[in-house]
């Protein structure tokens, strides 16, 4: 296609705004509801600039990149409206254009207008494709949008060429982690530590986290776990003319997966405080009655006509509201809905402890003091207490400190029988690995033993980075043995890997002469000068099959692992020894 084609298709297109809207949504995990939408354009599709990459690309290279991203935000919002779809819409704008000379602020919020959308239900979402020099101009403009009312939300973190300064400068509500960091997290400890961190950034900056190109289950649940709560991908729902509208509806069946074999997975029943709740039409007397007349109501929830919750009410906010002059006769008669706070944490009560607690502290905005609520398959159970979780927390850290081997930090043996025992309760098919050093001993005399504490803190290294947190767990037995167990069912490939891994890291622990030799000399335990082979690891795995899970106990199942690792000894070098539980 000629570029005099490609201009001609695009003056048709903005001619007769033939632009098609689809509607990608973006899901709230804790409560199962979908936040908003995010609005992808096509062209006709009969074009050749049918695709949104060809069709954005012409448009900027002909300098009417600001006329078709206003074409494309008329179509969303009109399409938006037709559909009557709920949440926040996400409108896709490109920095550039707003820096363009013809660019003219106001004309979003008087499509807004046009088609009936409050700027309080719309996020400007900043889609980088170029460098950007004038940040200054940039943020004025950016301004102009939170000034009436806009929230801002940056797209792509870490795949633009300056998006962690526009993060820093900008400020926005919202940021958008890149799919590359998605792709696969599961399966790379990078991608965990880059999200990790943006989780950190963005509760310094009040910024609430989506991750988007979610495509795997797995890759959700390992999201879940580490605390995500808005999630976006071709697993939860692709872009279409008719979005769905029920979350629960797009979610997997996710609890199976997550609830690491490592946490103690309960729900959230004990935390569970069974407080009425009032309708959004309640008047706002009403609600203050209920107040005074019960000193010890912290909160109380606002439920629309199917008892889903809308928002929360605080005491110390009401009254706050109420103390402006006139405010309660002006009021008095209206709905509590006025009043109510959006800004609420709603978690069901199938979800582990953890979880809630990861949720609550990625809130910029939990007030310790505060309520959130608990729903069970989207409607409301009742209300938790911050504190409480806070607590509970505490006290399960502790427990897991007291717990643990002193020098990695990994769970020892109380945990390990606990996690076995959680293993053959759920009736999980699994690979439960024996992990030993050869040649740990002799090293340990030769080298100091402050050099096989490294060769220790490098074996937990190499084995956390082979794991998948969210269903995956790693022990420490004691001295260099390991527990590892695998709920994937790449294992195999995860274990080639690991002895990879720690082969290669290890070449930094020896002298020169020994990683020259292949070997070296030590005293054996006999006091003998003996030659040992460099260190190596022997792995016994005990293939666990969910049939074999109810004639086991987890000593039994320890001991088979066990003797699976004194096969792999046997064999001198890197070795791995299964063992079938069918079989054994």
């Amino acid at each position: 296609m000629t570029v005099t084609e490609q201009l001609s298709a695009l003056d048709q297109i903005l001619a007769h705004g033939d632009l098609h809207s689809l509607f990608q949504p973006i899901i709230a995990l804790a409560d199962r509801r979908i936040l908003g939408y995010e609005a992808l354009t096509r062209g006709p599709s009969n074009s050749p600039l049918h695709s949104p990459i060809a069709l954005f690309s012409v448009a900027r290279n002909c300098g009417r990149l600001s006329e078709l991203e206003l074409a494309s935000r008329r179509s969303a919002c009109r399409r938006f409206r037709d559909l009557q779809l709920d949440g926040k819409l996400f409108l896709n704008v490109s920095p550039e254009s707003l820096l363009e000379p013809t660019h003219q602020p106001g004309r979003t919020l008087k499509l807004l207008q046009e088609f009936g959308i409050t700027p309080d239900r719309v996020v400007i979402e900043l889609t980088e494709q170029a460098p950007i020099d004038d940040f200054a101009l940039l943020d004025t403009a950016l301004h102009h949008y939170r000034a009436m009312g806009f929230s801002i939300a940056l797209d792509d973190l870490g795949a633009g060429y300056s998006s962690l300064r526009l993060w820093s400068e900008l400020r926005p509500d919202y940021v958008k982690i890149d799919r590359h960091f998605i792709d696969g997290i599961h399966q790379d400890a990078v991608k965990r530590e880059f999200v990790g961190s943006i989780l950190k950034m963005a509760k310094a900056s009040r910024a609430q986290v989506i991750a988007e190109g979610i495509e795997l289950a797995e890759e959700l649940a390992v999201l879940s776990e580490m605390g995500v709560d808005l999630l976006q991908g071709y697993l939860l729902g692709r872009p279409q003319e008719q979005p769905p509208r029920d979350a629960r509806k797009l979610l997997p069946q996710l609890d199976s997966l997550i609830g690491s074999l490592g946490e103690d997975s309960a729900d959230l029943t004990a935390l569970l405080n069974e407080q009425p709740a009032v309708s959004h039409d309640t008047a706002t007397a009403e609600v203050l009655e209920a107040f005074r007349a019960q000193a010890n109501l912290n909160s109380l929830a606002v439920l629309d006509d199917q008892q889903q919750p809308l928002g929360i009410i605080h005491r110390n906010s009401l009254s706050e509201a109420l103390l402006k002059p006139f405010a309660t006769e002006l009021f008095a008669r209206k709905p509590i809905s006025r009043l109510m706070s959006t800004d609420v944490l709603a978690v069901d009560l199938g979800q582990s402890l953890q979880q809630v607690s990861r949720l609550l502290t990625s809130r910029a905005r939990q007030r310790i003091e505060e309520d959130f609520i608990i729903t069970q398959h989207g409607r409301y159970r009742g209300l938790g207490r911050v504190i409480d979780v806070l607590k509970l927390i505490t006290e399960l850290k502790i427990q897991q400190a007291r717990h643990a081997n002193p020098l990695t930090l990994l769970p020892g043996n109380v945990p390990i029988q606990q996690c076995l025992s959680r293993l053959l309760q759920q009736g999980r098919a699994a690979a439960v690995c024996y992990v030993d050093i050869d040649s740990f001993k002799p090293f340990n005399d030769l080298y100091g033993y402050a050099k096989g504490d490294e060769v220790l803190l490098c074996l937990a290294q190499c084995l956390n980075e082979r794991v998948d947190p969210s269903r995956d767990f790693v022990g420490h037995i004691g001295g260099d043995d390991f527990m590892l167990v695998l709920g994937s069912a790449d294992w195999r490939k995860r274990i080639q890997l690991l002895l990879e891994d720690f082969q290669g890291q290890c070449r930094r622990f020896y002298r020169d002469e020994h990683l020259q030799a292949g070997c070296f000399v030590a005293h054996n335990r006999q006091g003998r000068r003996e030659e040992f082979p460099l260190l190596s690891l022997s792995v016994g795995v005990v293939q666990l099959r969910e049939s074999a899970c109810a004639d086991l106990d987890a000593s039994q199942l320890a001991g088979l692992a066990s003797e699976a690792k004194r096969h792999a000894k046997a064999v001198p070098g890197y070795s791995l020894h299964v063992l079938d539980s069918l079989s054994a």
